[in-house]
């Protein structure tokens, strides 16, 4: 008998076909990862681990090493249902205990870090170019029009400036390797100095003072409602979270089949509507009693659902074919570097704390899928500020990202 499963495992590498297959499958297998991480971080002893290595690093990493060793697979219907409705859901959840007169409060400086971080990109565009010309094709940075849209944006920028500039599938197919894992591993990176964001701060001379009073009103607004929550208490979160997802996912389809809309959807997408909508729902809800679910749970519940989200995001890194990519991959790394410089040198002059700096470079590299999980580490009741700065981010895209693209073209002499 173990012989026989020895071979059919073997046979299921060969064949990279994964161990676990079904869907469901995949979601028990990242919810017990999960569980087991929490668990072990609330232990005493075994705990000590994540002092050094913040718990929302392995639940990102756990399942890429679970996918590398194909465990689970890369690509999975559970992946794009969680990105499709559970994220959304989250959103909903998190911005129904928003309090918007405290984000106005948080003055103008995430915003700055926004355009900072958009800055970065297009100027990282043409020096990584310049740099890396001899590893280039001719041409070769017209594919790279793809990564620029997906760094200022996501993916909906990413495929418009694809379509401008006729690059084909074929081509794109390293760029996408090169997106995946260079963006992966600064997030990784910014998981880790979201649970000790003092270091940097205290470099950065940031004032994180309007911060604090944000995550003190809403927390004491929290202690103020919480009650011992009842089945009818979760039914009704769950029923209000997927039922805004749902709508938004309804309206946006049906807003890109208006003319207008219609014509702009390579540059806003229905992703990007579906985030728009849910997070406007969430404002509007965040005004009436269904704010008061938040003492029965609703932003933990959220905030759960964040967790999956990064987990799936792990799940689906691959890393095994950046060889493919390695000319590219420089260009990449040369790429987000600039990027990082010019965050961290325009926070310094203006003193703003980590979380803009994380927030705003994740509201352009990753967008409403990745903002919102950045801006929960540092706190949950934070996620709606990156989830806000993520819709600005695709405003900014496309406009950037052909500024990037024209740069680049101007760098290589075309």
């Amino acid at each position: 008998m173990i012989e026989t499963l020895l071979l059919a495992a073997s046979d299921a590498a060969l064949k990279q076909i994964p161990y676990v297959v079904h869907p469901v499958g995949h979601l028990a297998v990242l919810l017990g990862v999960l569980a087991l991480i929490f668990l072990i971080s609330s232990d005493e002893k075994l705990g000590k681990i994540f002092k050094v290595i913040p718990a929302l690093v392995f639940c990102y990493f756990v399942p890429t090493a679970l996918s590398a060793a194909n465990v689970i697979p890369l690509k999975s219907d559970l992946y794009d249902f969680v990105v499709a409705f559970v994220l959304p859901a989250s959103l909903f959840l998190l911005t129904l205990n928003l309090d918007l007169q405290g984000i106005i409060r948080l003055g103008p400086k995430a915003g700055v870090m926004l355009l900072a971080g958009t800055a970065g990109v297009v100027i990282g565009a043409p020096l990584a170019v310049f740099l890396c010309q001899g590893i280039l094709p001719e041409d070769g940075y017209k594919p790279l029009a793809y990564l620029a849209g997906s760094w200022i944006g996501g993916g909906a920028n990413a495929v418009a400036l694809q379509k401008s500039f006729d690059v084909t599938g074929a081509q794109i197919a390293p760029i996408i390797v090169v997106d995946v894992a260079v963006a992966n591993v600064w997030m990784a990176g910014l998981l880790y100095f979201a649970s000790k964001p003092q270091v940097i701060d205290r470099w950065l001379k940031g004032d994180t003072t309007a911060i604090k009073n944000l995550e003190k009103r809403m927390e004491d607004y929290h202690a103020s409602v919480a009650r011992q929550a009842t089945v009818t208490d979760f039914l009704s979160i769950l029923a209000l979270g997927f039922g805004a997802a749902w709508a938004a996912h309804e309206f946006s389809q049906w807003l890109i089949t208006v003319p207008w809309f219609a014509d702009k959807k390579d540059y806003v997408g229905a992703f990007a509507w579906k985030v728009i909508t849910v997070t406007i729902l969430g404002v509007a809800g965040s005004f009436t009693k269904a704010r008061r679910l938040e003492g029965a749970g609703a932003s933990r519940i959220g905030s759960t659902m964040i967790y999956l989200l990064v987990a799936c995001i792990g799940a689906g890194a691959d890393f095994a074919k950046l060889a493919e990519a390695s000319g590219y991959l420089a260009i990449g790394a040369i790429w987000m570097l600039t990027h990082i410089t010019v965050l961290l040198i325009v926070a310094k002059i203006i003193r703003a704390p980590f979380f803009y700096v994380a927030v705003g470079s994740k509201a352009n590299i990753g967008g409403a899928a990745s903002a919102p999980v950045v801006a929960s580490a540092f706190n949950p009741v934070l996620a709606p500020v990156g989830a806000l700065l993520a819709i600005a981010g695709y405003v900014l895209g496309t406009p950037a990202g052909l500024a990037a693209v024209w740069l680049m073209g101007a760098v290589a002499g075309e």
